[in-house]
């Protein structure tokens, strides 16, 4: 049998304990683990009603390719204790974007330059933008 991977069974599919934990919890534990773990420039970015995927996006960065990698190991143990196992992660061989998919939370951690390069938040900066002068406000 093959399942079919849909943004609402990604929802409806989280561990009884993932669902626990509201949105700003998990947000909370990333933020204060990043802290802990010296990540720098953390930026928290509300996709809620702008994205099916997730309510919150955390970008944050490290100062090397093995500060990148043990953020994101640290932050894996850390979510997994709390009964938040995630959800799939990316990028960790390179080191240079790794991606923590936390289900109500997506968790980017690169290098400075990388970050520089893709800018995140300005995307959504500029599509929330966007948005509000297709409807007329300011």
């Amino acid at each position: 049998m093959v399942a079919v991977f849909t943004t609402t069974n990604r929802r409806l599919n989280s561990t009884n304990t993932a669902e626990a934990l509201s949105t700003e919890q998990i947000q909370s534990l990333v933020v204060s683990t990043l802290e802990d773990l010296k990540a720098e420039e953390i930026s928290i970015i509300d996709v809620r009603g702008r994205s099916p995927l997730t309510d919150v996006m955390v970008v944050a960065s490290g100062r090397s390719s093995r500060h990148v990698k043990s953020i994101s190991d640290n932050l894996i143990l850390k979510a997994k204790a709390a009964g938040l196992p995630p959800l799939g992660v990316e990028g960790d061989r390179q080191s240079e974007w790794v991606l923590v998919d936390l289900n109500d939370v997506i968790v980017h951690l690169m290098l400075p330059q990388t970050r520089a390069f893709y800018n995140i938040e300005k995307l959504w900066s500029a599509s929330e933008q966007r948005r509000a002068n297709a409807t007329g406000a300011d």
